[in-house]
């Protein structure tokens, strides 16, 4: 099947390594449009004593002067958001790496503003939600320019054909690793930057994470996380599953199945969890050895 968005040596290169950064890969006017709608949910937090559905607050956020941590399944709740999700920008270059038949695991929009953005401690998606088989991959709109500065993200690669480490702290999944005893060293790790409209892509199993933006400009990421579709949740992933009709109304594109494609992969269960109110800001919390700076 010939590729629609990538050339056969990005492709290679991702088989490899574990991403892909895709420069000036969302227009203009999409772009614009994106951050406009952001700053209606920069008008909503003002006012707000504590996150909401929509919203994740700043530990550092006051109803004066509003601080958004990130804007929670925007796809359920933005237009703008929810059509460039099924648009080819985005998944041509899903289907090219990981085949014609996608499916929805989840969208997020990690906002880390100008000056104290939080951090995100160097974790697995797939230590999240564990699958059948590793086709699973976070498709990232970079939404302004990123530089090294901004707290980018992060990945090691060539982490994806490795085990999924242990995120627990005492028996608890605290979302995190412990790098040093996961045996990485910060100086091998990638930034993952580039202009504003590039999108990045990284495994579900590639280790990853991002510092704190210290610079004086946002670093807005909008996040598509997808799976093929012949991969399906491990018993105590955090996938949501609510019935085969729901998980087939998450289909972006091609044809859903009920056979899932089975590897052995080592996976490890998210569970139990500290809390029902779930964030990986809050349960990171939990880490003692962390990489990066809290924000202030």
């Amino acid at each position: 099947m010939s590729l629609e968005a990538i050339t056969p040596d990005q492709k290679a290169f991702y088989a490899e390594n574990g991403y892909l950064v895709l420069e000036r890969r969302i227009p203009d006017d999409i772009l614009a449009a994106l951050h406009a709608e952001i700053e209606t949910y920069q008008q909503k937090a003002r006012g707000l004593t504590a996150s909401t559905p929509e919203l994740d607050l700043e530990d550092s956020h006051h109803p004066d002067a509003p601080r958004i941590r990130r804007i929670k399944l925007p796809h359920t709740h933005n237009a703008v958001m929810r059509e460039l999700m099924y648009s080819d920008h985005v998944l041509a270059p899903a289907r090219d790496l990981i085949g014609p038949d996608l499916r929805l695991h989840t969208t997020k929009l990690n906002m880390k503003e100008a000056g104290y953005g939080a951090a995100v401690e160097w974790h697995q998606d797939f230590a999240f939600y564990p699958h059948t088989n590793d086709d699973v991959l976070a498709i990232a709109v970079i939404l302004d320019d990123m530089a090294l500065e901004n707290g980018p993200l992060m990945v090691f690669p060539g982490s994806h054909l490795g085990p999924i480490h242990d995120h627990h702290v005492d028996g608890v999944f605290a979302g995190a690793m412990d790098l040093a005893a996961c045996g990485f060293d910060m100086k091998d790790a990638v930034p993952l930057t580039g202009p504003a409209g590039s999108i990045s892509i990284h495994h579900g199993r590639i280790v990853h994470g991002s510092a704190l933006n210290v610079s004086d400009r946002d670093r807005r990421l909008l996040f598509y996380e997808m799976m093929a579709a012949d991969a399906f949740p491990i018993m105590g992933s955090m996938t949501k599953w609510a019935g085969i009709a729901d998980y087939d109304s998450r289909m972006l594109c091609g044809q859903p199945g009920l056979t899932p494609r089975v590897q052995s992969l080592g996976a490890r269960i998210p569970a139990p969890l500290p809390t029902e109110e779930f964030t990986i800001y809050e349960v990171q919390k939990q880490l003692r050895n962390r990489a990066f700076k809290v924000a202030e």
